[in-house]
């Protein structure tokens, strides 16, 4: 089953968005404003002459050495007589001065009596420049507060436009998801080609009186494809395609998701007949009333108007709801009764044939060498997801690239296993000689249990090369997929997992923390036994636990356990009896056989990595290889 696809328009700046408001372009206009004026009037100046006093100006008439005069208000521009018969460029300025507050009654006479041009103008004539200068400053704060107002509703504009809508509407054009597109999960197929039928041609239905199903509920683990099927229906029965995280709806603003609820089903109504998918549903569709905030916040606001679309008052026939989620225990009842999401398909994880078939879809673009054998990678790989096989390929390519090879071999296939199962290989990590050997030993105990107790599944690897946070690793892969565990293989498990810890004991009288991740594994198993699945012999047939689903907080306090102090101590009892009895056996099994654990150690020390058939013949008592075919897998 091919990886979800969640693609969502990012967050980041795109070609078209305008570009922020630059502030450091203030001051120095801020500057320029103030100044004008100034240079302004030193232009003006420097242009119309040398200003000089009244009086010289009278004196200046009088001796014959003024030709014209013009008066403008209380200014007056005078022009030296000869002026305009010489050169432009030698043409000498004029002198400007100022008729005096109290008037000069006189000047009129001493103008003329000197044959001296009088030229006036109105004092609130203004030139073109005169216009330019006085809206210059109006023009400047105008485009001072444009340019605030746009950065400023640029910034909140997530708040104007808070209620709107926010789903993704698919582009067919661009890509189509089909069901062949989709490998595996044929019974989902099924169920959900009755939608496609009923997009396709609802007249079908609506002429016997039936009528689609309002809501799917898609429920399956995460990356085992509940989106990618969502869009192969949309792809399938050609119709408009809404696509929305629960997530979107959630804001700081109250009421905010109730409205792109609202507005959400308003545009799917539109371009009815369609289809609206919601992925991640639990975000919005916990059960109400479970937390300690009571009914009135804005999470079960949304899911209220969620109902009420789903089949409120007003009936809703045009459009098909499908959601997704991995928690449907946690939902709502009111979303799952009949009339909403009446009807829950589940997208299980893959079988064997299924991941053969997904990995097939994964690999058409991967130059895979003629050594690669999907079928028997689907078998090592019991308990992937889609998602997670098609990160296997990819880690594969990858290791393959690092080689500089140009297909990907089946050793980059077991090398990209071993760090999704394993974990990064930690080069850097030495461990003295004492510290190898307790880890050699340790993983011989595992190794040599897991053989020995037959309902286990076969070793295939055991290796003392520290991976992520293990210095120590001992492989067991299933033969088959497996469904259903008995009783004796869940103890068997536990004492394989107490191996190590026995072997520790056993060899070095001493225990060590790294025997940690093995303790809490089969206490937890040993736990799920006793109050889950009934596994015990004083409390058989009785559930005790609820397989840990408390997720609220409300929930923890106000539920009451189901059994008394008594049976708890009870609970406590058998748990230790599993643990006790299994380790036991466990260094019964590695007493028996101290001789193979000996051998086995000593070969992980030489080695550091042995096969899960040199373990059986260290077992059986057998010579084991020289280990070439080991160093050939690593390679």
């Amino acid at each position: 089953m091919p990886q979800e696809h969640n693609d969502k328009n990012g967050s980041g700046d795109g070609p078209n968005q305008k570009p922020p408001f630059n502030w450091r372009l203030i001051v120095p206009l801020l500057l320029i404003f103030l100044l004008l004026p100034m240079l302004i009037n030193l232009f003006q100046g420097s242009t119309a002459g040398q200003q000089i006093s009244y009086s010289r100006f009278k004196r200046l008439v009088s001796e014959g050495q003024i030709e014209s005069v013009t008066l403008q208000g209380e200014r007056l521009t005078a022009t030296p007589r000869g002026a305009a018969q010489q050169p432009a460029l030698q043409r000498p300025r004029g002198f400007v001065t100022f008729v005096p507050a109290f008037g000069d009654p006189e000047l009129l006479s001493v103008l003329e009596a000197n044959n001296v041009e009088v030229v006036t103008e109105s004092a609130n004539q203004l030139s073109f420049l005169g216009l330019l200068i006085s809206l210059l400053p109006y023009v400047f704060l105008v485009w001072i507060f444009f340019s605030l107002f746009r950065n400023i509703r640029g910034q909140n504009k997530g708040i104007f436009q808070v209620g709107e809508n926010k789903a993704k509407l698919y582009d067919q054009t661009k890509e189509k998801t089909t069901f062949a597109d989709v490998a595996g999960l044929e019974g989902a197929k099924e169920e959900v080609m009755e939608i496609v039928d009923f997009l396709k041609d609802p007249g079908r239905y609506t002429g016997l009186g039936a009528r689609s199903p309002k809501g799917i509920l898609l429920v399956g683990p995460p990356g085992t494809g509940k989106t990618l099927i969502a869009r192969a229906i949309a792809g399938e029965a050609n119709a408009p395609f809404f696509s929305m995280s629960g997530s979107d709806f959630m804001e700081m603003f109250v009421g905010v998701g109730a409205s792109r609820v609202r507005n959400l089903f308003q545009d799917a109504k539109k371009k009815a007949p369609s289809i609206i998918f919601i992925d991640e549903l639990d975000s919005i569709g916990r059960h109400r009333g479970a937390g300690l905030g009571g009914g009135h916040d804005e999470r079960e606001q949304t899911l209220n108007q969620m109902l009420s679309e789903l089949d409120g008052f007003e009936q809703n026939e045009s459009t098909v709801v499908i959601a997704a989620t991995n928690r449907p225990d946690i939902l709502d009842p009111a979303l799952l009764r009949p009339g909403r999401f009446d009807r829950q398909i589940v997208i299980p994880m893959p079988t064997k044939d299924e991941r053969e078939a997904i990995l097939t879809v994964h690999a058409r673009k991967k130059p895979l060498d003629p050594s690669v054998n999907l079928a028997q990678i689907a078998g090592r790989t019991i308990g992937f997801s889609g998602a997670e096989l098609q990160n296997l390929l990819n880690e594969a390519a990858l290791h393959a690239a690092r080689r500089r090879s140009q297909t990907i071999t089946m050793g980059d296939m077991d090398q990209a296993w071993d760090r999704l199962i394993l974990g990064l290989e930690r080069k850097s990590l030495r461990m003295n000689d004492q510290e190898r050997k307790i880890t050699a030993y340790h993983e011989a105990g595992h190794a040599i249990t897991s053989v020995v107790l037959p309902l286990l599944d076969p070793v295939t690897k055991v290796t003392i090369i520290p991976r992520g946070q293990a210095l120590g690793v001992t492989v067991s892969e299933p033969a088959e997929d497996r469904y259903n565990y008995s009783r004796q293989y869940l103890e068997d498990r536990i004492t394989m997992g107490l191996g190590g810890r026995a072997a520790e004991m056993l060899v070095f009288s001493e225990m060590t923390n790294g025997a940690a991740n093995d303790l809490q594994q089969s206490t937890q198993l040993a736990r799920q036994m006793v109050t889950v699945w009934g596994m015990s012999d004083k409390l058989a047939h009785i559930a005790m636990g609820e397989n840990d689903r408390d997720v609220f907080l409300g929930e923890q306090i106000s539920r009451q356990k189901t059994y008394s102090e008594t049976t708890a101590r009870e609970i406590d009892e058998e748990i230790m009896t599993i643990l006790r009895r299994s380790y036991e056996r466990a260094l019964e099994i590695l007493t028996e056989r101290r001789d193979s654990l000996d051998a086995l150690a000593q070969m992980l020390l030489e080695r550091e990595q042995v096969s899960g058939d040199d373990v059986l013949k260290v077992v059986n008592g057998e010579s084991a290889g020289t280990g070439d075919n080991d160093e050939e897998e690593k390679k």
